[in-house]
């Protein structure tokens, strides 16, 4: 494994390459993930097919016929050099509208009892922070999030349950998420936002992309039911706005 510049690089198989760039989940390596991911969008390295970021590495996919690993390598090791001038970007908070609690949020009062509040507190909790999205994964839209309270962490369930609609916003152990598509899953579900995660007829299907914020925010069941129909009728625009910290 060669290092370079606090990052390092190892093949995987002979048509891949992973660059690490730290060894913890943190918002300053996330940040510098995003930083190299924008810097390859933007130099376009001849023979290098997709990059994948994950929480403290991004894979890059390269035809070795058209680029050799040697020459992958000087080349990401230049771009290392490039991303002190590339990290003062902004970046956004996108709004996430959420119903929460009664059908749409069954083990609501779960988590409010494991973690001995009112539902009204894990409500206020689970809005109060806005979540930096580390990576995409699990399923297409679905966001691996961060940043979220210790005093409402839950356990999965011990039974997963075998359907959980899509746009159903859970906790997880220290986690939480939304549900993109519908599968099984195993986590809490508190709520459920009308936005959809996922649309393969969106001329950008899926809703986020790593780096941006969430914030929750709580509305009432008649919100939920115009902000669904909105969406539908493609007139709905996303609440956006710029992350000043």
């Amino acid at each position: 494994m060669r290092e370079n510049l606090q990052i390092k690089i190892a093949p995987l198989g002979d048509k891949a390459l992973r660059v690490e760039f730290g060894a913890e989940i943190s918002p300053e390596i996330n940040r510098k993930i995003r930083s190299f991911s924008l810097l390859l969008e933007k130099v376009k390295i001849d023979g290098v097919i997709e990059w994948i970021p994950t929480y403290t590495a991004v894979t890059l996919f390269y035809d070795p016929y058209a680029l050799s690993f040697n020459t992958l390598i000087e080349k990401v090791q230049h771009l290392n050099t490039m991303l002190e001038e590339e990290e003062n970007f902004q970046t956004e908070i996108i709004h996430i509208p959420t119903y929460y609690g009664g059908l749409f949020g069954p083990d609501l009062e779960t988590v409010a009892g494991y973690n001995q509040l009112s539902v009204e507190e894990v409500i206020k909790i689970h809005t109060q922070n806005k979540y930096l999205i580390y990576m995409m994964g699990f399923t297409p839209g679905f966001p691996y999030l961060g940043g979220m309270s210790e005093k409402i962490a839950t356990p999965r369930l011990k039974t997963p349950r075998k359907r959980v609609l899509p746009g159903s916003v859970g906790i997880a152990g220290e986690q939480t998420g939304i549900y993109s598509l519908e599968t099984p899953g195993g986590w809490q579900i508190i709520g459920r936002t009308p936005l959809r995660l996922y649309d393969p007829k969106r001329k950008t299907p899926m809703l986020f992309q790593a780096g941006k914020y969430l914030k929750f925010v709580s509305i009432s069941k008649d919100e939920y039911d115009y902000i669904e129909e909105s969406i539908k009728l493609g007139t709905y625009q996303l609440k956006i706005q710029e992350n000043t910290k």
